[in-house]
């Protein structure tokens, strides 16, 4: 979860601007400057809007989000190193469930030559967006490695893999025990017989609220919005937003209903589902920063911080 950041409202600069245009327009000095200074101003002002990259109309969402969301450079680095410390050899095939764009499948294969990757997403346009961009990412022979399935990953049939990896909290969809129960056992018997399954996982007391959460990255601001939670049913509704310098925003650019499970739930239903044990990696903190260090291992003792993100290694 990102620290929230106080910004500038849409009102405040979109007033600003309409007074720089207006004082050009009428030809008046602004402040004691020339009107020919006023019209360098402006164009300097014109110039750095048009430095920035996106605008509502013009941003792509799935650009966004993987701009804001993902990391899949880190998250390759994180299977070599699960895979190197729970099994001793290296990961050579993946099925990434909830692929989404298939960014992951994409870097998986990017890495090395005699890796696989099968993609498995429910929604033909994100993997079509995904499709369209993987040749020109990683180029024609590292594609022909990977597969793209626009299936449902409680019945798709593939070949067994070493890793499924089911990441970015998609699976919390299934919102019932059974429902989960059903996907692990499916996602078992998809695995070789050293295999592993590997997910994410969010807590602490923030998650339970209902709050925004804005963080600025570079040309826009995306905005996590727990919008609803009820804790009698376990079910929350959240939203990604995304605001841009030109005072446009793209609000509800994608939404989740989905249940906030908990490690302990998590495990108990591995278990149920035939995993031999699961293991929870716990991020390291900064003494300095008192954040994240990047830095992952294998804990059963976290912190009980306000907000947290871990990783949990199933082992069949």
């Amino acid at each position: 979860m990102a620290d929230a950041t106080t910004t500038e409202t849409a009102p405040a600069r979109a007033g600003h601007a309409a007074a720089e245009i207006e004082t050009v327009q009428a030809g008046v000095p602004d402040d004691g400057e020339t009107a020919t200074m006023s019209k360098r101003r402006k164009k300097k002002q014109e110039e750095k809007r048009r430095k920035h990259k996106y605008t509502a109309e013009t941003a792509d969402r799935h650009l966004l989000y993987e701009l804001s969301v993902q990391d899949p450079e880190t998250e390759v680095d994180l299977i070599d190193q699960m895979w190197l410390e729970q099994r001793g050899r290296r990961c050579l095939s993946i099925r990434e469930d909830f692929c989404g764009t298939a960014v992951v499948c994409g870097e998986w294969v990017k890495r090395s030559d005699d890796r696989t990757a099968i993609g498995v997403d429910l929604d033909p346009e994100v993997l079509g967006w995904g499709r369209e961009r993987m040749l020109e990412r990683i180029g024609e022979e590292a594609m022909r490695r990977v597969t793209l399935l626009e299936h449902d990953v409680l019945s798709v049939k593939t070949q067994q893999v070493d890793s499924v990896l089911a990441m970015n909290f998609s699976y919390w969809l299934l919102k019932t025990r059974d429902l989960l129960r059903n996907y692990f056992r499916s996602v078992h018997a998809s695995l070789v017989d050293d295999g592993l399954f590997l997910l994410d996982c969010y807590g602490g007391s923030d998650a339970f609220s209902e709050m925004e959460e804005p963080r600025e990255l570079d040309g826009f601001t995306y905005v996590w919005d727990q919008h609803h939670y009820n804790p009698i049913t376990g079910l929350a509704r959240n939203y990604i937003h995304f605001e841009f310098p030109d005072g446009t925003e793209m609000r509800e650019a994608f939404e989740y209903t989905w249940r906030l499970w908990t490690l302990p739930e998590i495990r108990e239903i591995l278990e149920e589902a035939g995993f031999r044990k699961s293991v929870v990696y716990w991020e390291g903190t900064d003494e300095e920063t008192e954040e994240g260090n990047g830095e992952w291992e294998v804990s059963e003792s976290g912190e009980a911080c306000p907000g947290w993100i871990a990783y949990i290694v199933a082992v069949k």
